[in-house]
């Protein structure tokens, strides 16, 4: 008898499809239309923040509850932690907007935008044109891209429906193949994630194996297993611009102090060198 793991990435993806959906028998997408054209996302000053502020530059993580780990914060209020992480120097802030496996909602975002200036990026499984402008009528400056949940047509609309609305795109890769999709794309903000999402397995190897594969002039993200700030230097030295980090601050008891210990533990890191 022979088992197969269950594709999480696959059932969040479904997920998604279907909040949609009940989401745009709510709001009509020509009523979200009319709410994301009133505001005007910062997407360039997302990737500025990204590639320009002093480093390292961390993108600091709202999430109240993962997959593998279960609850992480009990006590979650993601614009409360988001003001403590921009007082830290966070350079961007990612809020999970995912409500069945994360417990996170677009309302979360809302508030997180009515608390901090700092760029925001709303992560989620962004699988239409929708869901880009809800991110914009939220808020955001960039949408999170994953490319394994995505075809290369798909891929391709959903960055050109991001850049139509001033929102920049972090386009997320797990191996080679995926990493050439995205670089085929278009993609100009690439996020390296060592989390398989399908297993939820972390394989440190691969923000190192895919480093030299990345596009010069593109914005490089370095996602999951940073633990500390050793390993935001030694990333930023083999070319990683940018780091986003989720679980090892929220599940601190003070988020924004321990992003403030993560940047200054080592003054004098500096990530990027890929320009």
């Amino acid at each position: 008898m022979t088992t197969t793991t269950p594709d999480l990435l696959a059932a969040i993806v479904a997920a998604a499809r279907r909040i949609t959906e009940v989401r745009r028998a709510q709001v009509s997408e020509a009523a979200l239309e009319r709410a994301a054209a009133a505001r005007l996302p910062g997407g360039d000053r997302f990737v500025a923040a990204l590639r320009d502020t002093p480093a390292p530059r961390v993108i600091a993580e709202c999430k109240r509850r993962s997959p593998s780990r279960g609850i992480l914060r009990e006590d979650y209020d993601a614009a409360a932690h988001a003001s403590a992480y921009a007082s830290a120097g966070a350079a961007a802030i990612s809020v999970l907007t995912e409500p069945t496996f994360f417990d996170g909602s677009l309302d979360d975002l809302q508030r997180v935008r009515a608390s901090v200036t700092v760029p925001l990026l709303r992560k989620d499984f962004i699988v239409s044109r929708y869901q880009v402008l809800e991110a914009a009528a939220a808020g955001a400056d960039a949408v999170l891209l994953i490319v394994g949940a995505l075809d290369p047509p798909a891929l391709a609309a959903l960055l050109h429906d991001a850049q139509e609305l001033h929102l920049a795109a972090l386009v997320e890769v797990h191996g080679r193949d995926e990493l050439s999709r995205a670089v085929d794309a278009g993609a100009q903000v690439i996020g390296v994630n060592s989390r398989n999402l399908r297993t939820l397995a972390v394989d440190s190897q691969v923000h190192d194996e895919l480093a030299p594969l990345l596009p010069r002039g593109a914005v490089a993200v370095a996602e999951s297993g940073l633990r500390e700030a050793a390993d935001l230097r030694r990333l930023g030295e083999i070319g990683y611009h940018a780091f986003l980090v989720g679980e090892r601050l929220i599940t601190q008891p003070h988020p924004g102090a321990a992003l403030r210990q993560l940047r200054e533990e080592r003054p004098g890191v500096h990530g990027g060198a890929r320009a």
